[in-house]
């Protein structure tokens, strides 16, 4: 079934065992299960291998597949490609209506943008995209917005839970906010050293910290314009990754509406721009920083004013989401699902640069997409298919915003309280084994402890991420599927690496955020070393299945900002099979 590229000095990724260590299920007859378990699970395991997963990687992102852009001629290949294998798999069409894909409609929004600043008498210039990035995610062609007043409204969060709001009422009609990233870092009254647990998650990130939300409370309160400062250390990723993204083509869902109810400009700028603003406006961002890591902080009127000129170059686009299904083998259990998500996008062609123009996504998310496959393949391996069902579901536009699987989420093909879990891949491991596993988003859910569990088969334990604090858990396309209640795991390659020194993954690390990711560079090379992936796509081949034969559902810990969301879904379920 499957024909196998030349490795180019990785034939010796071949040879990886699964391991064989088997689980307990239940508590009846718990060894005879346990074999059963074993002699399913071994098939499966075996079919997962490193050759498989370079080559679907190699062809995802060759040069052919033009890095994999919505609405390009590099979605129809990958579209297609995604298709081939899930019917050569085995697999069902995942979409009721007999299809693979799930059409999702979208508007590509490309931004020409000009924008100055006015303060203390006299202009200052921003230029694009090294200054500041804005786009207009209303669908009409011009946005204009002259002489706005611009206010300073620290963190720019409303959050009645922690006794927190930014905005003290002010009204902001018609004016340009101006926004810390990230949620405010408050210090512990016991140890200035350290985090107030009690507040936004300590040193995790909330959703108040995610940009997106930033710019929804910013349309909530009318403002004409939002424009976040970007600091490199707390977000975790440098401008260019913001400016390589928002300088090039957009999309947003298609709203009958066409956003008009968003805020007219979303706009990020360099802090050293910001430095320059505050400074000839009368104001220290330093000293105003740490006034806004108080609750009784007030908005701050800069003296200064934005405008903004930019001409939108629409266009409407159909990209797809690409959808399987393995139906379960339980009658009363097979209309629940455990959900396998990987965003299939990448940053696609930029036909204005010399020479290389093709983002090819190799590690992000090729890799992913490539495992999806690999799952895919190992659960049709399974001589008894689990009683749950299983869908594999290849999402478009994470890179412009996880809409692919915003659009799943609320517009879902089976019912969201008939899914279970959902387990995302996004980048898989090139640096080998670890003796860890990091779950983001730690403390959310029951997955982890079946996590935890699987993991043990390997040697190998769960942790939490190092930062927290730059949202990852908010960055992926788990999470939407967690906005709607649907309790969601997102885990990764530890940082500890087998026979390697201490600091390897994290020097590997920083080497692949500096140097590749969202860049030209990120393309599939001969020194990866896929040991570690196959590691843990085995390991999420175990979790799911866990999920999918075990009586007790996956749940949201208490506490968990998600779990009220899981519980009113199933409790609406519930009333309503009662009322039939």
């Amino acid at each position: 079934m499957k024909k196998h590229f030349p490795l180019l000095g990785l034939m010796g990724l071949l040879a990886l065992g699964c391991n064989e260590s088997s689980r307990e299920v239940g508590e009846t007859d718990a060894a005879t299960t346990a074999t059963a378990d074993s002699t399913n699970l071994q098939p499966a395991l075996q079919t997962i291998n490193a050759a498989d997963v370079l080559e679907h990687t190699t062809v995802l992102a060759s040069d052919a597949f033009e890095g994999r852009g919505p609405g390009t001629a590099g979605e129809d290949s990958t579209v297609n490609y995604l298709t081939r294998q899930f019917k050569q798999i085995g697999l069902q069409p995942g979409n009721p209506n007999g299809t693979y894909v799930q059409e999702v409609p979208m508007v590509g929004f490309t931004a020409q943008p000009k924008a100055s600043f006015q303060a203390g008498g006299k202009t200052i210039p921003l230029n694009f995209p090294s200054d500041y990035v804005a786009v207009s995610r209303r669908f009409v062609p011009n946005i204009d917005i002259n002489n706005s007043e611009m206010v300073f409204v620290g963190y720019g969060i409303v959050a009645p839970e922690y006794g927190w709001d930014d905005y003290k009422g002010l009204d902001v009609e018609g004016k340009t906010i101006v926004m810390l990233i990230n949620d405010p870092p408050i210090p512990s009254a016991a140890n200035a050293s350290e985090l107030d647990s009690a507040m936004f998650g300590g040193k995790a990130m909330t959703y108040y910290g995610r940009w997106t939300y930033k710019y929804e409370i910013a349309a909530e309160k009318g403002a004409a314009a939002a424009i976040i400062i970007h600091e490199t250390e707390p977000a975790g990723y440098p401008y260019e990754v913001v400016s390589g993204s928002w300088s090039r083509e957009n999309f947003d869902i298609q709203k009958a509406n066409k956003n008009m109810d968003l805020a007219a400009v979303e706009a990020w700028i360099t802090q050293a721009k910001a430095d320059q603003l505050f400074s000839a406006a009368g104001h220290n961002l330093q000293q105003l920083k740490q006034a806004a890591l108080q609750k009784d902080f007030k908005p701050v009127p800069l003296n200064a004013t934005a405008s903004f000129s930019i001409q939108n170059k629409l266009r409407e686009i159909e990209s797809r989401n690409v959808v399987a299904k393995l139906e379960g083998a339980d009658p009363e259990l097979k209309d629940e699902y455990v959900v396998y998500s990987a965003h299939w996008d990448h940053l696609g062609k930029d036909e204005t640069l010399q020479g290389d123009q093709i983002y090819n996504g190799a590690l992000d998310n090729a890799t992913g997409t490539a495992g999806l496959i690999e799952l895919a393949e190992a659960y049709a391996a399974m001589p008894t298919k689990p009683k749950r069902s299983i869908l594999f579901l290849a999402v478009t536009a994470e890179e412009k915003g996880l809409l692919g699987s915003k659009y799943y989420a609320e517009n879902p093909l089976y019912p969201l309280n008939k899914t279970v879990a959902n387990i995302n891949m996004d980048v898989l491991n090139a640096y080998g084994p670890t003796e860890d596993v990091v779950v983001i988003g730690y403390g959310n859910s029951t997955l982890e402890d079946v996590l935890a569990t699987e993991a043990a088969t390997q040697n190998r334990r769960i942790v939490p991420e190092a930062s927290p604090e730059k949202g990852s858990f908010y960055r992926s396309d788990h999470f939407e599927f967690a906005k709607q209640g649907v309790p969601a795991l997102y885990a990764k390659s530890g940082v500890v690496a087998r026979n390697q020194p201490a600091d390897y993954v994290q020097q590997w690390s920083d080497n692949y955020t500096a140097n590749d990711y969202h860049k030209l560079s990120d393309e599939v090379r001969d020194d990866w070393n896929l040991e570690g992936a196959i590691e843990d796509l085995q390991l999420f081949l175990r979790v799911g299945y866990s999920v999918a034969n075990t009586e007790r559902l996956p749940e949201w810990k208490p506490g968990t900002e998600f779990k009220a969301k899981r519980e009113a879904s199933l409790s609406a379920a519930t009333d309503s099979t009662r009322a039939l």
